[in-house]
């Protein structure tokens, strides 16, 4: 459909300059501001109100799970930290150290948290002394520091907000369990509310979260064939209790270790939305966590009557969906393009001829189809044209992926595949890390994971090294 692109001609094209076209949206839609410290973002009112319904609907799935909000602290002393030798050097170079208190050197530096294992552990410490108390299942929302060199906003910021889940468990299999569980309502959430398709799986040895003895993944590719990581769950064993000294007593009053998993979803899922659906006007939000569902326009607002049916509309209407009246003197053109360029699911249009028909227009926001609509039937066609705007953003992006997906057997195709387009490319993998080495530096791929329901019956060689092939292997080039 042709549209006039007059008022959103400062967005990039997608197709021109995709890495452009995604900073534009950012800051055109209202989503952040940049501070005076590089990779340090204001969260704008509008971006803020999308991670709260993000927020609102993960906690909320977190609670019926039996997880507890708990708040640690901001700064983690470097003997506390140095306890976990694989988890320190995972993260040293990323690490900022607040050496000074006020005007006074201190005697030992802090960090800031890049993550919470080692508060979390050191807690567990002081107060786990028996098995009646297990599971402890924990999650706090916060913000963490991790100094990147290279930064974009929601992609790798120096600051990013999150949730970031631990628990205790009592056995091995329940922590692995709840591993599994916490995936798995990453990944419900991802595809039936963000409408993200993503691949389950779980990660290499050499990708995996430092001090983990196992890392899973969620992974979704955004329009441009790249991978995004989009939430993560890890299966820590005892190794952090060890370390940490956290025992209790077991049913046969015997000190035992507990084991720990820790998972967790950051503000990177909203540049997973912002690069899943979006299109060369803006924003497309999907209707689950955009901060306005419906934004209702008057047109000739200035003739008798138009206000006042626009505001029965949106008490009406309220009560179903998040709803924006916009009764400013910005022309109806004007504000037709600002609510698409914020990613609005559907517009309610409604002037003196839709008062007099007794009706309005809706119109949606992922293919701009306009659709006349009696005002006796309006909660119902808003909840059909709601519902037909989730399915096809789904669709669209899970379509990109399956056309942008190529299984492959030799280094050859594999190279002459990874230069010339961007995609998931799935191979067989014997398992020794040189070759994940090797095809990194041969062809620009890391591995994505080791997805789900696909080790079984695996039958040929590594396409690097011809041995006998142990994983099948989605690689691909990444945000």
């Amino acid at each position: 459909m042709a549209k006039d692109k007059k008022f959103v001609s400062e967005i990039t094209s997608r197709d021109e300059d995709f890495a452009q076209w995604f900073t534009d949206v950012c800051i055109k839609a209202e989503l952040i501001d940049y501070s005076s410290i590089k990779g340090f973002t204001v969260m704008r009112p509008y971006g803020q109100a999308l991670w709260e319904n993000i927020q609102k609907s993960l906690d909320a799935k977190f609670k019926a799970t039996g997880h507890e909000n708990v708040a640690m602290p901001l700064l983690i002393p470097e003997s506390l930290l140095q306890k976990e030798k694989d988890h320190v050097e995972g993260f040293a170079p990323e690490v900022a150290w607040v050496t000074y208190g006020g005007s006074e050197k201190l005697e030992e530096r802090y960090c800031v948290r890049p993550t919470s294992e080692t508060l979390f552990c050191d807690h567990w410490a002081h107060v786990l002394q028996s098995y009646r108390q297990l599971p402890m299942k924990y999650n706090q929302w916060c913000s963490v520091v991790r100094w990147e060199k290279t930064t974009r906003p929601f992609l790798r910021g120096r600051e990013f907000f999150w949730q970031e889940g631990h628990t205790i468990h009592e056995t091995e299999q329940e922590a692995q369990e709840e591993t599994l569980q916490m995936l798995n309502i990453y990944a419900d959430f991802a595809e039936n509310e963000l409408m993200m398709p993503v691949i389950k799986g779980r990660k290499t040895p050499s990708e995996q979260f430092a001090g983990a003895q196992a890392t899973y993944t969620i992974e979704a590719m955004m329009h441009d064939g790249k991978a995004l990581q989009s939430g993560t769950s890890h299966y820590f064993g005892d190794g952090f209790a060890r370390a940490f000294d956290v025992t209790f007593a077991d049913r046969n009053n015997t000190q035992s270790y507990p084991f720990q998993t820790s998972w967790g979803v950051s503000t990177r899922i909203i540049g997973a939305l912002i690069m899943s659906h979006g299109d060369d006007y803006g924003l497309i939000l999907p209707p689950a966590v955009a901060p306005i569902q419906v934004v209702i326009v008057p047109v000739a607002q200035h003739k008798e009557g138009v206000l006042e049916a626009a505001a029965r509309l949106k008490e009406r209407i309220g009560k179903l969906y998040r709803v924006k009246l916009d009764d400013s003197d910005n022309s109806p053109g004007w504000k037709f393009n600002q609510y698409e360029m914020k990613g609005v699911p559907l517009r309610v249009e409604i002037g003196p001829k839709d008062i007099e028909n007794n009706q309005c227009v809706i119109v949606r926001r992922d293919n701009h189809e306009k659709t006349v609509v009696s005002l006796d039937n309006l909660e119902n066609e808003l909840a059909r044209l709601t519902k037909e705007l989730e399915q096809a953003l789904f669709d669209k992006a899970k379509a990109n992926m399956e056309s942008k997906t190529e299984t492959l057997s030799t280094m050859e195709e594999i190279i002459t595949s990874a230069t010339t387009k961007d995609g998931f490319i799935k191979t067989l993998w014997c398992g020794d890390e040189e070759c994940e080495k090797a095809m990194k530096e041969k062809a620009g791929l890391t591995s994505r994971c080791m997805p789900f329901g696909e080790q079984d019956d695996i039958d040929g060689v590594c396409p690097v090294c011809g041995k006998k092939a142990k994983h099948r292997v989605i690689w691909g080039k990444a945000y």
